[in-house]
């Protein structure tokens, strides 16, 4: 599909014979499109577009492939995909005999005393079910670990719920209860979290977590290795092929991360190495509204107002959580620079210090993120308050990861202008089943057409379960919950076109980047992914079908597949 043209031109890259979505209202289509020095050049006929090819123009027949602005994942956690990649897999196993045969395998291959850590039981990327996806409906035990690796620590990770769902089950060998002091007489310091024991009172090496977010790392498992610095640069690397072969080249990481995720990309920007562009909100560790105040002041410069960095690389306000418990987030920030698989820094915030907060980060023109699931109506007091001392929504201050909102609280939103980032995939598709028995049976969950007709501006986010958006344009568009595939909330569904909308150009609005990113328009950035039809049309079921043969970020092919 690819060839030079001698004719000469002012571009260095030209797609022609397509269907081309420009997501531009002001030239919505078209057939071709040119780019020069990361740039879009033209878009236009391919007669046209032809005439910009010189020598060294590489040109591609896409013969009626579909083309689009780049995937902008408003909501990515793009960096624990490749960390997945750095356990060993326990994907395909059905028995606990499979699973013993796996860690027999990998203590082979591992020199004594070396821990053996392994991804969770079940069917990646959610794990649901983990050991009821066994015939033995159960999780081995420590002797059975012990049987196959008496020389190595072993540990079965549980399942990180954001991925899946609740109860997560971690399973230890007697090296590796030893070595994290767990004995007959240990108890959890967080709630949820339970150590189960034989009838003689002895700890059987399965734990179970019943956590939204698992503590038991920071709680248990204070031997069980880290991901460094290192590891955290390496999963970055391989997330972003992954994320690059679906067709995003944008991701906005609103709900924080840590110092040392912060450094990981930081050093892949300093190398040049990024092929996604990243925009991320600082994870604060601060314990109280004094320390928060000390830091906002006198460390937090670069993050002010708009941010600080470059087109590949942005730094831009702090995520200020809400809910959570006071002991795990002691304990977390006793691990750090450790923060597991979240990246990002635990808290636990009241209400009254949520407005505390917001109302110093306003007074230091510090952008606020915050996650609100089911809880809005608890946060807009605060926010109306803060809005009318500030102009938080010129600042585009964002609330992200709505799940269910109250009418009244989203005209709120809209009077302060504040941004709202969705996760469609978590309350809609994989969370459903929480709102079956609600009397509308979820159209006030993730409610993207009473926030659209309502003029909020929103974008979408994969939340990285899972980070393919063709799975995120599906569920948008039919909303269909998992545990038996009802519609959920079917007057809230959305088009195919506006679904795409909310995964392309809206999101450069949470960078300020709009005259810039998330159009194919002449002068804008060339991220460009090339797919295999049109989700402006198909049918809405087949959404999730789709798959991306070309994705370009800033002018260079990052993924190809013609």
């Amino acid at each position: 599909m690819t060839g030079k043209s001698q004719a000469e031109g002012g571009a260095d890259l030209v797609l022609r014979g397509a269907r081309v979505i420009t997501m531009n209202p002001t030239a919505p289509a078209a057939d071709a499109v040119a780019t020069n020095n990361g740039r879009i050049v033209a878009v236009g006929t391919s007669d046209e577009i032809g005439k910009l090819a010189g020598p060294d123009t590489e040109i591609v027949d896409l013969d009626g492939l579909t083309v689009i602005p780049g995937f902008n994942d408003t909501h990515a956690h793009m960096d624990r995909e490749g960390l997945k990649a750095q356990r060993p897999s326990l994907e395909g196993a059905q028995s606990i005999a499979d699973i013993l045969q796996r860690v027999s395998d990998v203590a082979a291959n591992t020199p004594p005393g070396e821990w053996i850590v392994t991804m969770p039981v079940g069917t990646p990327p959610c794990y649901f079910g983990g050991p009821e996806t066994l015939a033995e409906n159960r999780m081995p035990t420590r002797q059975e670990l012990d049987s196959v690796a008496p020389d190595h620590p072993v540990c079965i990770a549980g399942v990180f719920a954001n991925w899946g769902a609740p109860p997560g089950y971690t399973a230890l060998n007697s090296r590796a209860l030893e070595l994290n002091g767990i004995r007959r007489d240990t108890e959890p310091r967080c709630s949820g979290i339970e150590i189960d024991r034989d009838e003689s009172g002895e700890p059987t090496g399965v734990i179970i977590e019943t956590n939204q977010r698992p503590f038991i790392e920071f709680d248990l498992l204070p031997a069980v290795p880290r991901f460094g610095l290192q590891e955290r640069i390496d999963g970055i690397r391989h997330s972003m092929q992954v994320y690059n072969a679906v067709g995003t080249t944008s991701v906005y990481e609103g709900h924080g991360l840590s110092a040392q995720t912060v450094a990981a990309y930081r050093d892949l920007w300093e190398k040049g190495d990024l092929s996604v562009r990243v925009a991320l909100t600082l994870s604060p560790a601060w314990r109280d509204i004094a320390e928060a105040r000390t830091i906002m002041r006198d460390w937090l410069g670069h993050a002010r107002g708009r941010g600080m960095g470059d087109p590949w690389f942005w730094i831009t306000g702090v995520h200020i959580a809400y809910g959570g418990e006071s002991a795990v987030a002691d304990l977390a920030r006793e691990d750090l620079p450790n923060t597991g698989w979240s990246g990002f820094v635990e808290q636990a915030v009241s209400q009254k210090d949520f407005r505390d907060y917001c109302l110093t980060a306003a007074e230091y023109d510090l952008r606020v993120h915050t996650i609100v699931g089911d809880d809005l109506q608890d946060l807009v007091p605060a926010l109306v308050e803060v809005g009318e001392r500030y102009p938080i929504g010129e600042r585009r201050w964002v609330v992200e990861h709505i799940g269910r909102a109250r009418q009244e609280d989203l005209e709120t939103l809209r009077k302060l202008g504040v941004q709202v980032t969705t996760i469609p995939a978590y309350f809609v598709w994989k969370g459903g089943g929480w709102y079956a028995d609600d009397p509308d049976f979820g159209e006030s969950v993730v409610a993207h057409r009473a926030m659209l007709d309502l003029g909020i501006p929103v974008a979408a986010g994969t939340d990285n379960i899972p980070y393919d958006p063709f799975f995120t344009l599906w569920v948008m568009s039919t909303r269909h919950e998992r545990h038996e595939n009802r519609v959920l909330g079917p007057n809230q569904r959305i088009s195919g076109a506006e679904s795409l909308d909310l995964l392309t150009r809206q999101g450069a609005r949470l960078t300020f980047e709009e005259d810039r990113k998330g159009i194919l328009a002449s002068g804008y950035y060339a991220d460009i992914a090339v797919l295999s039809d049109d989700p402006t049309s198909m049918d809405p079921e087949k959404l999730r079908d789709l798959r991306c043969h070309l994705t370009i970020a800033g002018g260079k092919v990052v993924h190809r597949d013609l």
